[in-house]
């Protein structure tokens, strides 16, 4: 019988519950996949919170890596031994096993290990369709960036500073300043002892920066449109410190017309084409070493609790997989 973590109800992390459960059956188009690894990711706290609400009971995890294991009727393109990597379209990744829609699946290339893919492909994902998408980050844009050591975040600032933009990372300790401009911060702010917005209008001449991606939320958001330039725009793809309050739109007149972007992943890569170029973008940066994906935290599968125990302290830098 295939173990998986599941939540019964939303919770810290006690509700999740290593137990069996049962698979459905491969429909037309479905392929099964025994996962070797589960990527971690800030948004599996949101669902098991209920500030992304599932259905019970429901298995975590959006992403994962692993063998093709047997194949339904209708697929192409794929064979039973392929190594894969997925992001959503069917069960959980928590699991020893998943059912996934074909569609979903992309090969992962020879030179990248399963845990590279499952550690990098959903904040990989994400990173290019808000660099390119949610704002068109360019050559000599002023970006400010929060959690800079960070899954999301370490790979952001590699990227950003690829295209040529002047990078400035947010952090929340001394230590991981060091760290944060190794990933290619021009300047790194440490908010637990510095003042972000007069920071900021310091290093940008007093100008502002053209885009804040900021992942922490409630307490950051306000602060973030501070910083932004007239014409700006805000990324807010986020929620560790809480959901943004309701405000009024016309704050972003007031502020400069200001545009304010909450993007989701899946959007940007709906389209089988779309999904295609941005894996194929990605591990080939990550295969010329123009991102360096760092995990720092791994753990069994069967203490998925401990892990997002101890990523939702923010004292973790880097990627977190959980081993199956």
């Amino acid at each position: 019988m295939n173990k998986a973590i599941v939540i019964h109800q939303y919770g810290d992390s006690s509700v999740l519950q290593w137990q069996e459960f049962a698979l459905p059956p491969l429909k037309q188009g479905d392929v099964l996949v025994r996962n070797t690894v589960a990527g971690f990711n800030m948004i599996d706290t949101y669902m098991r919170k209920g500030l992304y609400p599932v259905k019970f009971p429901a298995v975590m995890g959006v992403e994962g890596a692993g063998v093709v294991e047997e194949v339904g009727a209708g697929v192409t393109g794929l064979a039973i031994g392929d190594r894969v990597v997925y992001l959503g379209g069917g069960t959980g990744s928590y699991s020893e096993h998943s059912v996934v829609a074909a569609p979903r699946l992309v090969v992962i290339p020879e030179d990248i290990s399963d845990e590279i893919a499952a550690a990098s492909y959903l904040k990989g994902l994400t990173v290019w369709a808000l660099l390119n998408g949610s704002y068109k980050v360019m050559p000599g844009d002023n970006v400010l960036i929060y959690a800079a050591a960070g899954g999301v975040g370490s790979l952001m600032c590699q990227w950003a500073k690829k295209i040529g933009a002047h990078v400035i990372g947010i952090v929340g300790s001394n230590e991981k300043v060091a760290l944060a401009k190794s990933y290619g911060c021009d300047d790194v702010i440490n908010r637990s002892t510095q003042d972000i917005l007069p920071t900021v209008k310091t290093l940008t001449r007093g100008e502002g920066v053209q885009v804040v991606y900021d992942s922490l939320g409630a307490d950051t958001f306000e602060t973030s449109l501070d910083c932004l330039a007239p014409l700006g725009t805000m990324v807010s793809f986020g929620n560790a410190t809480g959901a943004v309050p309701p405000f009024s739109i016309l704050t972003l007149a007031a502020k400069g017309s200001l545009k304010l972007v909450r993007p989701q992943v899946h959007a940007y890569i709906a389209k089988r084409a779309d999904l295609e170029h941005a894996s194929a973008t990605l591990f080939n940066m990550i295969s010329t070493g123009d991102l360096s994906v760092e995990i720092t935290q791994r753990f069994p599968v069967s203490q998925a609790a401990k892990a997002h125990d101890t990523v939702e302290s923010q004292q973790t830098t880097g990627a977190t997989v959980l081993i199956v």
